[in-house]
């Protein structure tokens, strides 16, 4: 198994937060696949359909993460940046190796 995959997986333990991400991502992933597609047609009527679907693909790994009890990848790196503390895999999950 890849590393970022069995990191990724560290970070999903709660099968509700993985059923989440399973759905949300292809959601995030959609969006700006129907953005470009959207702009290439000069379509830019059509703005709130690719919006749409990023919030909602967004809030669905976000629940994810509140239902987990870590940070989002995407709020760890801006924490990294910030040089805050950050929760990569909840503490109920987390074994020494991991701390």
């Amino acid at each position: 198994m890849p590393v970022w995959l069995s990191n990724w997986l560290a970070r999903h333990r709660h099968p509700v937060s993985l059923a989440l991400h399973i759905l949300g991502i292809p959601l995030t992933i959609l969006a700006v696949i129907l953005a470009v597609l959207q702009l290439a047609e000069w379509r830019w009527d059509l703005w709130y359909r690719p919006v749409a679907l990023l919030a909602v693909g967004y809030l669905l790994q976000w629940i994810g993460h509140v239902i987990e009890g870590n940070d989002m990848g995407e709020i760890i790196l801006f924490k990294k940046w910030l040089g805050r503390p950050y929760t990569a895999i909840s503490p109920r999950y987390a074994t020494k190796r991991e701390e």
